[in-house]
């Protein structure tokens, strides 16, 4: 009878522990991807340790409880983190409606002047991965202590006279969101610990390459920010060798990533 107990009470666990939320979705976790997270957590990697560095030279802890919001592209986003709870929104006018989109531990919605409309499954997918492209890219790293991350050590490198330890970062498909089978490389300075350049390609719309190389940065109530000049390779161009390309003025400015407004909720 007690074994029963114990075997029962041990599949209630599984079943809790096995969901986890990624990318806005809920997912839920076979016991072979749970048992290689914590293979990492007891032996992490090379690459687990550098891009721990990075999130600790970045925020650490106070991303757990984090409350910030900020304005991109005339919109207006906040995210709130409660450790494995969280919300975010955007919040835009158009035609003078007032148009925001919430996703809150992994469900999302939109409300039209305060009241919930419906949006085709279509629909709900390209709001939910925009604002969640937002979010993650705005409070890198992170989002890199994920469970579906995995992360790699390819190089130490040298960019502008600076040495940087170079880690590839791929995503499991159970877990990794829609674009799972993105690749990033984030370039970290050795001596501060942060990310000062990262690339990625992916394959939606036909696919591309991309190289961001950060400014603007600014640590507010503990947390870092920072800005990007969003650069374009030519497709196929290797992630490895985009900071040569950039070094050498190859690759064309697309854009900038610019988070303005930002406020800390917690102490507004």
């Amino acid at each position: 009878m007690k074994k029963n107990i114990f075997y029962a009470a041990w599949f209630l666990f599984l079943l809790i522990a096995c969901n986890k939320a990624k990318n806005g979705k809920t997912e839920t976790y076979s016991s072979s991807v749970i048992e290689s997270q914590e293979k990492k957590q007891k032996d992490p990697s090379k690459a687990d340790r550098i891009i721990d560095k990075a999130i600790q030279a970045h925020g650490g802890g106070l991303y757990d409880t984090a409350d910030y919001s900020f304005v991109f592209r005339k919109k207006k986003y906040q995210f709130t983190n409660k450790n494995s709870e969280y919300s975010y929104s955007v919040t835009q006018e158009k035609e003078g409606d007032i148009i925001e989109d919430f996703i809150v531990n992994g469900k999302f919605e939109r409300q039209v002047n305060g009241e919930p409309i419906s949006l085709t499954k279509k629909q709900i997918e390209a709001a939910q991965g925009a604002l969640n492209s937002v979010i993650y890219f705005a409070t890198l790293p992170y989002k890199l202590k994920d469970a579906s991350v995995n992360k790699k050590f390819i190089e130490t490198t040298v960019i502008k006279k600076e040495n940087y330890d170079l880690v590839e970062v791929t995503f499991d498909e159970q877990g990794g969101g829609k674009d799972h089978d993105d690749v990033f490389h984030y370039w970290i300075n050795q001596k501060t610990n942060k990310i000062d350049y990262l690339a990625y390609n992916y394959k939606v719309n036909k696919g591309g390459v991309r190289f961001r190389s950060f400014y603007n940065r600014r640590i507010i109530e503990g947390v870092t920010f920072q800005d990007y000049v969003n650069w374009k390779a030519d497709l196929g161009t290797p992630l490895k060798e985009l900071p040569v390309l950039f070094e050498a003025g190859s690759l064309k400015e697309l854009s900038r990533i610019e988070t303005e407004s930002i406020v800390n909720m917690k102490t507004k």
